[in-house]
């Protein structure tokens, strides 16, 4: 099995249950989905698909380059399960930091936004991919060559660890017992797109819930969800939604007076104001 393997399979599943979340909605009169906030969620995933297909190649060579000058072999190292499930742990490990500075640093706060800017929770929610998301992830996911972790298993866990997390953006699933205390399940991502002050910038991780719980990101889902950002975008436009904040930033830059302003016009927080 390889990378598009994980797609072929996966893309049919996540599309029936978007057509079966919508037939619950609309049978018990939910109201979950918006047909312009859906639309606006196939438009951004166009945009992110279109830079993946142009970039995957030379983000995976350029893996397989870092590779050449690892610490280690994890594949000598360890049997294959636990090379798998090491793999696993550590991606959802440097999607945690990724995750994280996307949230802090106004550059990549740009790019991420894109995600979190329907006021809705469905699984179309989950195809408002940023369009350089792929491109913005290559910095924080070159250690794991370097480290030791074999590109090829790295794509295909990543492609999976991927596919998990479109499935945790729904309304339809309430919370699952034990499972909240390992995992990212729905209930723990609702508050991550939660612009409630108790939920702002929480529940980070992708997979497991525990970086959350260590570093002190996580939050229970209590009370009601209110979905979408602090200054919510206010259009369906794919294009709008995607250079917004990329446009307030370079406002920003030609205001400031000095240097130290230009820079935190790019590298301050998504909060900062002149």
């Amino acid at each position: 099995m390889n990378e598009l393997d994980i797609y072929f399979y996966g893309i049919p599943i996540v599309l029936t249950l978007i057509v079966a979340e919508v037939a619950y909605s609309t049978i018990n009169n939910l109201d979950y989905y918006k047909l312009e906030d859906s639309l606006a969620g196939f438009g951004l995933l166009f945009g992110n698909v279109t830079v993946s297909l142009l970039t995957k190649s030379s983000i995976f060579f350029f893996s397989l380059f870092l590779y050449q000058y690892k610490l280690l072999t994890v594949n000598e190292l360890f049997p294959t399960w636990l090379v798998w499930t090491l793999t696993f742990i550590i991606i959802d490990f440097v999607y945690y930091w990724y995750h994280r500075c996307s949230h802090r640093i106004r550059l990549l706060w740009a790019v991420h936004m894109n995600h979190h800017s329907s006021k809705e929770m469905n699984f179309t929610v989950a195809l408002r991919q940023p369009w350089f998301g792929p491109l913005t992830k290559v910095p924080f996911f070159a250690v794991m060559p370097l480290i030791g972790f074999d590109p090829i298993i790295t794509a295909i866990a990543g492609a999976v660890s991927t596919l998990y997390g479109l499935l945790t953006h729904t309304k339809w699933v309430n919370k699952l017992g034990i499972l909240e205390y390992i995992f990212i399940t729905p209930s723990h991502h609702r508050v991550h797109h939660g612009s409630n002050e108790i939920y702002i910038d929480k529940n980070y991780g992708n997979l497991l819930i525990i970086w959350d719980k260590i570093f002190g990101t996580f939050a229970a889902e209590e009370e009601r969800v209110t979905y979408g950002i602090r200054e919510n975008v206010n259009t369906f436009n794919p294009l709008k939604i995607t250079f917004m904040f990329w446009y307030s930033m370079y406002k920003d830059f030609r205001k400031s007076k000095n240097f130290k302003d230009k820079v935190l016009s790019f590298f301050g927080t998504p909060e900062w104001k002149l």
